[in-house]
């Protein structure tokens, strides 16, 4: 039986966030060396870390906003000046929606379909773990480009002191 913890900090090892269900706890936590389970959901866990790196959910995600003038599945810098920036893969309100970060990620690859599999892509981390995903390499593709804009913006505005 694995450790399940009443919660959980994000920090620069957290790799992914994802959903489950499960009676004893909600999400499932990667890290570069260590896989955690936690009773609080992901968005719980996404919303107290931008609190406790010292904004809110919707302020970051009004930011996000208004730079990419995207409104859809917005990435959320968590902690600008420790490079913590994380993309959903759905609408953040879905039960089935992972949470991504970005710094980790080095490549995203094409899965070949599979008889009776829904998984259409990997994210190949910087630890050479592979994380199987139901949404398409294009969707991914996308939500990292939006998430290297969102960084883009988001230190420039740190180096000319906004």
């Amino acid at each position: 039986m694995p450790e399940i913890r009443p919660n959980y900090m994000i920090n620069s090892s957290t790799m992914a966030i994802l959903p489950v269900r499960n009676i004893n706890y909600d999400t499932i936590i990667y890290e570069r060396d260590r896989t955690l389970f936690i009773r609080k959901t992901p968005l719980q866990l996404i919303k107290q870390a931008c609190l406790q790196y010292g904004a809110s959910y919707d302020g970051r995600r009004a930011a996000v906003m208004h730079l990419l003038g995207s409104k859809k599945k917005v990435p959320i810098p968590i902690s600008v000046s420790s490079g913590i920036y994380a993309f959903p893969t759905q609408s953040p309100n879905q039960f089935d929606c992972t949470w991504i970060f970005y710094s980790h990620v080095s490549r995203i690859r094409v899965i070949r379909p599979l008889p009776n599999s829904n998984y259409q892509a990997s994210i190949v981390f910087q630890t050479d773990q592979l994380l199987d995903m139901k949404e398409s390499y294009y969707l991914l593709e996308k939500q990292m480009h939006r998430t290297a804009t969102c960084i883009y913006h988001f230190s420039s505005a740190v180096k000319n002191g906004v």
